[in-house]
């Protein structure tokens, strides 16, 4: 991660952790074709069935007022670093959910993040990221927490990546 993309992804922990200003209710767009109760409505959307699916339990408890425009928020800024990094960033990321509950990081370009090794590498580097973040380091014991720690102090509920073709790696975070 460059220097620019670390900056804005510790900017957005700290940012996410102001209360977001008065906002208007918008309502969602409607789906093209409603999934079924209990199947993920995204999977041949945003990213293909995911291939290995994993449970996570943090220690961590959500922060009060950890909201859907606090998670907006955060990867708004996590996403306008990589958009204006001095390099090409392999990955985007975004939030879907009713309430910005689920993480989605989709790989750009052919054969990256095309392995479970290589999303856990990406996963790795936010967790160092995020150990580096004075919000970070004031919720958890920054050496003991990792990233999806982070999630769950944020109030996501579920990490889907993928390479956008054909693997997707999905982790509910409870």
């Amino acid at each position: 991660m460059s220097k620019t993309l670390a900056a804005c992804f510790v900017a957005a922990m700290a940012f996410a952790a102001v209360p977001a200003l008065a906002q208007t209710a918008k309502p969602a767009p409607a789906a093209a074709t409603a999934a079924p109760a209990g199947e993920d409505k995204y999977v041949g959307y945003y990213y293909p069935k995911p291939t290995t699916v994993e449970n996570y339990t943090s220690a961590m408890q959500t922060i009060p007022g950890a909201e859907r425009a606090q998670r907006v928020q955060f990867v708004t800024v996590v996403s306008q670093g990589t958009i204006q990094s001095a390099y090409r960033v392999p990955y985007a990321v975004f939030v879907k959910g009713d309430k910005a509950e689920k993480l989605i990081i989709v790989g750009l370009q052919p054969g990256e993040l095309n392995s479970i090794y290589r999303i856990r590498a990406i996963l790795a580097n936010m967790t160092t990221m995020s150990r580096l973040s004075p919000f970070f380091q004031e919720r958890t014991v920054a050496e003991d927490a990792n990233f999806y720690d982070l999630l769950k102090l944020l109030g996501f509920t579920q990490l889907t990546a993928t390479d956008g073709e054909k693997f997707a790696y999905q982790v509910n975070v409870k």
